[in-house]
């Protein structure tokens, strides 16, 4: 069921830019250590990213359902990119930018540190957290996992990812993790995003968090969406 339907509470201003939303959280002292190492696409900032960490995703400013999104990884002979379950090498960052620019088909894009996560039967898997403004209040309307299809790194349900519970999720791919826990941690942390993000948007009504957990436990957020679906 949806939980957001047409007309109900919850309904809002719309902000498509991930770059904007992500700024203003990276802005908090106590939200930014959960925000992984993010800046817009240029090939230079490509190659301090690539020098910086091992593996980044890019990813499309304005966009939703995963579409778009391409990992990118060093190798020992260069750079390995993956888009859906296709992978290719090049070998230097101008081979790996003239490669994907193509792909972000004139979009602008931003670049993110990967963040290995933690997985189940080797899939990995991410969490939503649904909120929605009903009155001068907000309510939590969901918080779901969702499990990478074989094969594929992105999760969503569009692309063949599948839902469990979130309590599901964090037991089976950290059973050494209070899910208690863990899940008190995800709506501390929602709960003042939002209230960072309503100041500096008001009139947001409806909000999609996109986290992750690592291999460690430790919670990232990837991004927050306006128009959850």
């Amino acid at each position: 069921m949806n939980p957001f339907p047409k007309g109900a509470a919850g309904t809002g201003r719309m902000l498509s830019s991930k770059w904007a939303k992500t700024a203003v959280l990276l802005s908090h002292p106590s939200i930014a250590p959960h925000i992984p190492p993010t800046r817009l696409y240029s090939e230079a900032n490509l190659k301090t990213m690539l020098d910086q960490h091992s593996m980044v995703v890019i990813k499309p400013v304005r966009g939703t359902g995963g579409i778009g999104l391409i990992k990118i990884s060093r190798v020992d002979s260069g750079y390995s990119y993956t888009v859906s379950s296709s992978t290719r090498r090049v070998s230097s960052i101008g081979a790996l930018h003239h490669a994907v620019k193509p792909l972000q088909k004139g979009r602008p894009y931003m670049i993110q540190k990967g963040i290995h996560l933690a997985t189940i039967a080797g899939r990995p898997i991410d969490y939503r957290v649904k909120i929605v403004k009903n009155g001068d209040k907000w309510e939590f309307r969901a918080m779901v996992g969702r499990v990478a299809r074989a094969g594929l790194f992105v999760t969503n349900l569009c692309r063949g990812g599948r839902q469990v519970t979130s309590a599901q999720g964090i037991g089976r791919s950290l059973p050494n993790v209070s899910v208690a826990a863990k899940k008190q941690e995800m709506r501390n942390l929602t709960n003042l995003s939002v209230s960072l993000l309503e100041t500096h948007f008001p009139g947001i009504g409806q909000l999609g968090f996109d986290y992750g957990l690592d291999k460690s436990g430790k919670i990232w957020i990837f991004e927050v969406n306006t128009r959850p679906k």
